[in-house]
């Protein structure tokens, strides 16, 4: 008995180090594996967004002109002026290394029109970007998490009915057309809100309202699925046969089993999140890193571009990034697992 006593501690101790270590190696593979999808992302999104431009008609050297000089003011000589200066009459390819060495310096260097370096206004940019996403997201779980529990609760019952017509007509249109939906009932017809640009939260409404409402429009049934799998799961029964009352079931057990596929659906959400806001600040004119993107494009700053379009899409990575995190602090598998692999 005395021998057993004396060996319990380092056992209990050993065990209990043998699953941090488990845990701590499997969040370094993860984040390693997303550097090197944020490695392959900076590559093929650079040298695509630069391929795109090269291919676009017309002169690149008089659209930057003109965005220099303004159309008015612009003439064959200063866009001579222009090619010479920024190097657009070399090849392609040296013109791509160029931006390769010095994304390798980590320096998206300087707007081809304005002169100012592409980090400067993309942190700009960024933070009113990252503000509207998460008015958005925060409007999308308001109206789905209750929506699709109620939903979810009564399969087939008249709120699972009534939200699955509301989803398929919201998701059937697009961003651009329910943003002047609502442009014109909210701000137009009612004079409630303002339109355009950023100057105080009232501004923040209609954008957020517009793309929540489209991420609401899947979400829902994504948290209806869910709670319907897990009110009808065998473990739920059973806590309920044991005498578990149904509010510490349902808080304790079925949402958070459901909350995985939830969370693990955000990452899918977030293409359609970044697609979403290029469109919804073009037509809210919001001053974000959407609407930066498509100004840039139209007077032909190459680099602007490459690296707007490389922000987008590292933010993409990181963000899933924290949703496999999430996910594996929520499932209680991955820790049964854990244990499992640790014992004796």
């Amino acid at each position: 008995m005395s021998l057993s006593i004396l060996w319990s501690g380092p056992t209990v101790s050993a065990s209990f180090h043998g699953r941090t270590d488990d845990s701590i190696d499997t969040v370094i593979s993860v984040i390693l594996a997303r550097g090197l999808q944020a490695l392959i992302v900076a590559l093929v999104v650079g040298i695509f967004s630069f391929v795109m431009m090269k291919a676009l008609p017309g002169d690149a050297a008089y659209r930057i002109a003109a965005g220099r000089y303004g159309y008015d003011m612009m003439d064959a000589a200063s866009a001579e002026i222009v090619r010479a200066e920024l190097g657009l009459d070399q090849p392609w390819l040296v013109q791509l290394a160029d931006w390769i060495s010095t994304l390798a310096r980590f320096d998206l260097g300087n707007s081809l029109v304005y002169g100012t370096p592409v980090i400067d206004n993309i942190t700009v940019q960024l933070g009113y970007s990252l503000l509207l996403a998460a008015g958005a997201v925060l409007t999308s779980l308001l109206i789905a998490l209750p929506v699709g529990i109620a939903a979810g609760l009564r399969p087939g019952g008249l709120m699972d009915r009534a939200s699955l017509g509301l989803s398929v007509l919201l998701r059937a249109i697009p961003f651009f057309a329910l943003g002047i939906l609502l442009i014109l009932v909210f701000a137009i017809r009612l004079d409630l809100l303002p339109v355009a640009g950023f100057r105080g939260f009232k501004y923040l409404v209609l954008p957020s309202l517009t793309l929540g409402l489209g991420l609401a429009a899947v979400s829902n049934r994504v948290v209806r699925d869910a709670v319907a799998d897990a009110m009808s799961a065998e473990w739920r029964i059973f806590a309920r046969t044991k005498g578990l009352s149904a509010q510490f079931t349902m808080f304790r057990h079925v949402l958070r089993n459901a909350a995985l596929p939830v969370v693990a659906y955000v990452g899918v959400q977030l293409a359609l999140l970044i697609e979403g806001v290029v469109i919804v600040e073009t037509v809210f004119a919001w001053p974000g890193i959407g609407h930066a993107l498509v100004h840039a494009i139209f007077s032909r700053d190459i680099a602007m571009v490459q690296g707007t379009a490389l922000t987008l899409g590292l933010l993409y990575v990181a963000l899933n990034l924290s949703i496999d995190l999430a996910c594996r602090g929520i499932d209680p598998r991955t820790r049964a697992a854990g244990q499992m692999g640790s014992g004796p």
